[in-house]
């Protein structure tokens, strides 16, 4: 069997596939990552220039929140169907908040996706393309930023809210998004627990390597990740610190479940100048026991965004800022004999606000069943793309991978241009 340091004086190939594997072993990287110019621009006339994507994890049923049937019928068991403050807007009768601010929401009723399965579904709604084996997708930030530009110099532009880990996918590692497990305990290790002047050594060893592996292999890998690091390096010393601790926010309108504090973080960092911020919320697979799960999820939702919206709104950020309501797919019209519904990717329903969005609008819809789209059909990928537009991205600029495979922001997605003002 061939030593690995054997095919590094052989061909292009070989030599590639010991670099790889250097780079795996030695520094966890690996040769898919690419580092292009950033020489996009935003669109002219669009208004949004921040994202707030609360993603439910689990799929969130439609016809018990954003898209209620006639009150009493069979397909809505339990749940009561509630008016709202535009007439062709029924809401479940947990979203009284957001039922009275419907005028500012466009529910989009005619999504549609082939993904059935958690994982897969989630992907395709966060990233815009189908799970594959072979590769990584960004999620929105770090694409947002590639077409975009960095906008700050020390805070990222790009944070998730509800997980420990993110990356950039097959992005610089520089791109990825500063994740925030617990928002009400702001970044985590934040706190440097050497002395300052070991700490700094350690980096400048750190960044030597980095630099050491780059001139000797003219691989570029490392130094994405020496600019994440002195990112990071930069925000620990820096007093913008600050824009992550919401101890000292009232938060009584947000409510204290995790999902409220994620949202009043999130209404922070973008104030502060943070342009994507996802805020991921788990405890929407209902299978069993329906109505006590709604009973302990959607109130949670209807407190947070409502109090979201009308804060970005009373601070003059709701105009330049999106809210986005995402989940992987809706659930099943019919009950089980659990009591609960099971996962339904051929109808459900998403939201969209703010950002130069045109309220009170409900963008297609589906039969008296919640079972069929009978409007226009929205793909995950549909969606993605209306939020890139709406942030000024041309989602048909195409940006190469490495290994020179062509994406765009929302993968082949079309646009919902109407539903902007």
């Amino acid at each position: 069997m061939m030593n690995i340091a054997e095919f590094a004086g052989k061909d292009s190939l070989s030599r590639r596939y010991f670099m790889e594997k250097t780079a795996r072993m030695t520094l966890g990287v690996s040769l898919s990552v690419p580092f292009l110019p950033r020489n996009f621009q935003a669109q002219e006339g669009s208004k949004g220039k921040n994202l707030i994507y609360i993603y439910l994890k689990g799929g969130m049923s439609h016809l018990d929140t954003f898209d209620a049937k006639r009150d009493g019928s069979d397909v809505m068991g339990d749940t009561k169907t509630i008016n709202t403050k535009v007439d062709d807007l029924k809401f479940g009768e947990h979203l009284p908040k957001l039922a009275s601010m419907a005028d500012k929401l466009a529910v989009i009723r005619g999504m549609n996706s082939t993904n059935g399965a958690h994982e897969e579904g989630e992907y395709i709604m966060r990233r815009g393309y189908n799970k594959r084996a072979t590769i990584v997708h960004p999620t929105m930030g770090p694409f947002a930023e590639k077409l975009l530009g960095k906008r700050n110099e020390i805070l990222p532009d790009s944070v998730i809210i509800g997980e420990s880990t993110s990356n950039a996918g097959w992005l610089e590692p520089a791109l990825s998004p500063l994740p925030i497990a617990d928002p009400a305990g702001g970044v985590p290790n934040s706190s440097i627990t050497t002395d300052q002047e070991r700490f700094d050594r350690r980096m400048k060893m750190a960044q030597k390597l980095g630099q050491n592996f780059i001139g000797k292999y003219k691989y570029t890998g490392p130094e994405s990740y020496v600019e994440y690091y002195e990112q990071a390096t930069k925000l620990l010393k820096s007093e913008e610190l600050k824009a992550f601790d919401i101890s000292s926010e009232n938060s009584t309108a947000y409510g204290s479940e995790k999902l409220g504090q994620g949202c009043l973080l999130a209404r922070k960092l973008v104030e502060n100048g943070v342009r994507v911020v996802e805020v991921v919320s788990g405890g929407w697979d209902m299978h069993i026991g329906l109505k006590e799960s709604l009973a302990n999820r959607v109130p949670v939702v209807d407190q947070a965004v409502s109090a979201l919206l009308k804060d970005l709104e009373e601070r003059g950020l709701l105009d330049s800022t999106i809210v986005a309501i995402g989940t992987e797919f809706g659930r099943t019209p019919d009950f089980n004999i659990n009591s609960g519904r099971d996962h339904f990717p051929a109808a459900y329903s998403c939201v969209i606000a703010g950002g130069g969005v045109k309220g009170g609008t409900a963008y297609s819809e589906t039969d008296g069943n919640g079972k069929k789209v009978k409007g226009p059909q929205v793909r995950p990928e549909d969606f993605l793309a209306t939020i890139g537009h709406g942030l000024g991205i041309d989602t048909e600029e195409v940006v190469y991978s490495a290994t020179q495979r062509p994406f765009t922001f929302g993968g082949k997605g079309k646009p919902i241009k109407e539903l902007f003002a």
